[in-house]
């Protein structure tokens, strides 16, 4: 988590954004180990838009083809935002299994990061219980 924080923080202000690598517990659990930094391809000079760079999707697919891990989501940032998905966000889901992990970046700073699935009916997210909320800088 705080490894997207750090990205976040790094692409404001901009969005950033990269895959969740993982797998499913037999209990229903998202078990995410690892996180896969993409550019994001979506039209520069925008802060609210992202896309996954297909080139580092479709390589991470064949790695990990017969290992058991599988991409379980992808994250990206609000800049000066809120760690909820937006409305663009709902007209942009293509693939509905996928976990949504959105950061809030307010100044610069990761303030906030939330899980979401789109429900059933695909017409809003449901929250999946992660509120994370980055260490504070003590330096």
């Amino acid at each position: 988590m705080q490894r997207i924080a750090d990205l976040a923080e790094a692409a404001y202000p901009g969005e950033a954004c990269g895959l969740l690598l993982g797998f499913h517990r037999a209990e229903g659990d998202i078990e995410v180990t690892r996180v896969a930094e993409s550019k994001n391809m979506a039209s520069s000079g925008r802060n609210d838009r992202f896309e996954i760079d297909p080139e580092l999707r479709f390589n991470l697919m064949r790695e990990l083809r017969g290992t058991g891990y599988v991409i379980v989501g992808h994250y990206h940032s609000h800049p000066n935002g809120l760690a909820q998905p937006s409305a663009t966000d709902l007209a942009m889901v293509y693939e509905p299994e996928l976990v949504w992990l959105i950061t809030a970046v307010v100044g610069g700073k990761a303030v906030k990061s939330t899980a979401h699935l789109l429900s059933p009916g695909g017409t809003y997210f449901d929250d999946i219980g992660l509120d994370y909320l980055p260490a504070a800088d003590t330096t």
